[in-house]
């Protein structure tokens, strides 16, 4: 290729109305972000159900005043009308995510990464969840204090070896990444059978804690956040319990609101004198409470059962929520009895119980993505952020089915798939930066008030650069046409049949 051409085809790139990942997977997306470009051009980003565009990138021209462009309706956004703000997006850089991505050769781990959580050459993943201790996708069964005494309290060798050098890597490349953490089980030795019997119950999988130790078991939060720090690691918020209402996993502890709202009374003092702002968060499971399971009946709406004592909502960040069982409606209903405590999505996996790229598309962009932050979530994390083509590595008792947002051949340990999860969660970091407002947005067809049409849903917020973003999802079969407004800026907007679609750009030019 001589000079003149390489210049050429660098000067589109520079300007691309047309660039996907789909063509060229492992070439970052462009950073066409710059404030000058969104000045003069909107930039947009487009995943289909049918993996014909896979976060197509291309630019859009503003309209002129007073064009009369052909569409079926128009959005309006109100920057004055604002709702939560935006903590961030990303996947679980499990133990075994941990592992695959230190399998791969360092250059093609650092393209990944780099496509991953770059805020300018990537998709700009910045929230991720690890576990505390051992989780269904670590490589053992582990505590951080299997035996009792301080001195025996310490990071795993699957922390040190596999984790923080990869949390590490990720924040060179996003400095701004936060990070929550969740404990699948306390350790076995502090377990009892039930809190009538009280009886040791020496498993990883189910059984209580014993309230005995609440205190020795706040104090292992706290030396878990401290030992993090000694490693350089800061953990934004942690769950108190992963999926406390679930016996069954591989590692695993039952723990009901009643035991929450006294646990925290404890963990919150121990945290705050230790001068740790990581936030607590309460419950971290199903919309619908497992409340078909008999011992779970008096569970429902399990957070703001707790909220309704003083003592222990004042050290309560929040809620957050898993998707396989109910809906996001319980959001919506926990928002309005609680508008004062925030709310966050911290799993959902993919895997090959009738799994199709297309189908997960549009069902987690409509209920999670759009419908979750309509309800003012702040966070939206998916599971592994990557497994291997074999699903694993993965522990008997766990998740056997599991797909990652990428998953790692083993023939290589280079080559990857992108499954659906890593484009949606690119869908919104790329659009919704932290820090961001979500606004208003409404319809109007023909100039008069509308519902939003049928199959459309769309989210969007104002970003703390002065962008503007919307996240638009078209669940039907024909393409839409449709106007955007937001100050003295719009455009004309298409979305193919079964995909979304990312818009960014200035909203006062």
């Amino acid at each position: 290729m001589n000079a003149w051409w390489k210049f050429a085809l660098g000067l589109l790139a520079a300007t691309s109305t047309s660039l996907a990942l789909a063509d060229n997977p492992w070439e970052p997306v462009r950073n066409l972000n710059d404030s000058e470009l969104l000045k003069e051009r909107v930039v947009a980003y487009e995943t289909t159900a049918n993996k014909a565009k896979l976060f197509r990138q291309e630019t859009i021209d503003y309209l002129s005043e007073g064009a009369q462009p052909d569409a079926e309706f128009t959005v309006n956004l109100d920057p004055t009308e604002k709702f939560q703000t935006i903590d961030g997006f990303g996947a679980a850089i499990t133990g075994s995510a941990s592992v695959n991505l230190t399998l791969m050769p360092a250059e093609d781990r650092r393209a990944l990464l780099l496509e991953t959580f770059s805020p300018t050459e990537g998709l700009g993943y910045d929230y991720v969840r690890v576990s505390i201790g051992c989780s269904d996708f670590s490589l053992s069964e582990f505590s951080l204090w299997d035996e009792p005494g301080e001195e025996n309290f310490a990071l795993s060798s699957e922390d040190l070896q596999y984790v923080i050098p990869i949390l590490k890597e990720i924040l060179e490349i996003n400095p701004n990444l936060k990070i929550m953490a969740s404990p699948w089980t306390c350790p076995p030795r502090m377990k009892v059978n039930n809190l009538t019997e009280l009886k040791p119950f020496n498993s990883w999988t189910s059984g209580s804690l014993n309230p005995k130790y609440y205190d020795e078991y706040a104090r292992y939060f706290v030396k878990y956040l401290a030992a993090m720090k000694e490693n350089g690691i800061h953990i934004t918020a942690i769950t108190m319990q992963n999926e406390p209402l679930n016996r069954g996993n591989s590692a695993s502890l039952f723990m009901t609101w009643q035991e929450q709202k006294e646990f925290v009374k404890v963990l919150g003092p121990k945290i705050r004198d230790a001068g740790f702002d990581t936030e607590i968060i309460a419950f971290d499971h199903n919309f619908n409470y497992d409340s078909n399971k008999p011992e779970c009946r008096d569970q429902f709406g399990y957070p703001l059962h707790i909220y309704e004592d003083e003592e222990a909502a004042q050290y309560l960040a929040g809620a957050a929520y898993h998707a396989y069982g109910g809906n996001k409606e319980e959001m919506k209903r926990v928002r309005d009895a609680r508008p004062d405590k925030k709310l966050y999505f911290t799993e959902q996996s993919i895997g090959s119980w009738g799994y199709s790229f297309g189908g997960d598309l549009m069902w987690f962009m409509r209920e999670i993505a759009v419908g979750t932050l309509n309800y003012d979530c702040r966070a939206v994390i998916v599971w592994n952020f990557m497994l291997d083509d074999q699903k694993g590595p993965n522990r008997p008792g766990g998740c056997q089915q599991c797909y990652g947002a990428v998953n790692l051949s083993t023939n290589d340990h280079k080559s990857v798939e992108r499954y659906s999860h890593f484009y949606e969660i690119g869908h919104l970091a790329k659009g919704f930066a932290q820090g961001a407002v979500r606004i208003g947005a409404h319809y109007a067809i023909d100039g008069k008030a509308s519902e939003a049409p049928r199959g459309f849903y769309a989210t969007a917020c104002l970003n703390p650069d002065g962008t503007a973003a919307l996240l638009a999802v078209n669940d039907t079969d024909a393409p839409r046409k449709f106007v955007v407004r937001i100050g003295d800026s719009s455009f004309l907007a298409a979305i193919d049949a079964k995909a979304t679609r990312t818009f960014k750009f200035q909203a006062n030019r």
